[in-house]
């Protein structure tokens, strides 16, 4: 796999600009964001990201930076900001406190924030969608249920993809993986082999689902990582398996939305 770490010419390394805003999310609701763009140039593909449960956090401000040096537009919605405003990690509890958010929801503002993309000058309109823990699975059933926004998704370790029955909520009424028949365009996914949510053999399932329909797909499954591989401030982070999965998704977005 080619070096996409350090694919840059010293004499001219790629700018960025970040800022925040706000845009018109599922019901019309005035959704806060946070949008990092390459600076001159383009026009750029787009990705969203979709922050993990324990929040949006300094992490994803730092992952959304991350893709657009290497050449995306991109957008990462504040799918709690509805629950009010603060430190992250007390806005997170409110939420995990009321259940979470509704699935219908945040389809939603994923769905907005794709065609926030697309209407943004430098944005090419080929859109991806990327996010870890629950926000892998989150980008997994946006890609299903608004199959005409996107044109590439990568789960990370999403958690409750697939879901027994008796786990599932009024906000949750429907396995991602039963969606799977409607997935029509690339999916990636990364998993650790210790990691229980979701557990190899959620992983085995949802592969299988994937291969009796059909659907294009690549899975690539780490030794020696858990959940949150990628998480370089906790105890979870694993390097090497790390940095070869972000390479894998570069690779992938390159071929898919470049």
């Amino acid at each position: 796999m080619p070096d996409t770490w350090n694919s840059f010419n010293t004499a001219s390394p790629t700018g960025i600009t970040a800022s925040a805003t706000q845009f018109a999310g599922h019901n019309g609701d005035q959704v806060h964001a946070y949008v990092a763009r390459p600076s001159g140039g383009g026009p750029y593909p787009g990705v969203v990201v979709i922050h993990h449960m324990p929040g949006w956090d300094e992490f994803y401000q730092e992952f959304t930076r991350r893709l657009a040096t290497h050449g995306y537009v991109c957008i990462s919605p504040d799918l709690y900001c509805r629950a009010g405003h603060g430190n992250p990690d007390e806005v997170t509890a409110k939420v995990r406190a009321d259940g979470g958010v509704p699935d219908d929801q945040v389809v939603g503002d994923m769905s907005a924030a794709a065609k926030w993309l697309k209407s943004q000058s430098d944005c090419t309109g080929k859109i991806g969608v990327i996010g870890t823990c629950s926000g892998g699975r989150h980008a997994y059933l946006s890609a299903c249920r608004a199959p005409g926004d996107f044109n590439a998704v990568v789960d990370l370790w999403g958690g409750g993809v697939v879901q027994p029955q008796e786990q599932l909520t009024p906000k949750q009424p429907v396995a991602p993986i039963d969606y799977t028949k409607d997935l029509n365009i690339p999916l990636l996914g990364l998993f650790g082999n210790d990691d229980q949510r979701p557990s190899p053999a959620d992983v085995d399932k949802h592969e299988e689902e994937l291969k009796k329909l059909g659907k294009k797909y690549e899975f690539h499954r780490y030794d020696g990582a858990g959940h949150g591989f990628f998480y370089y401030d906790r105890a979870a982070y694993r390097q090497q398996q790390a940095m070869d999965g972000w390479a894998k998704v570069f690779a992938f977005f390159e071929s898919n939305l470049k």
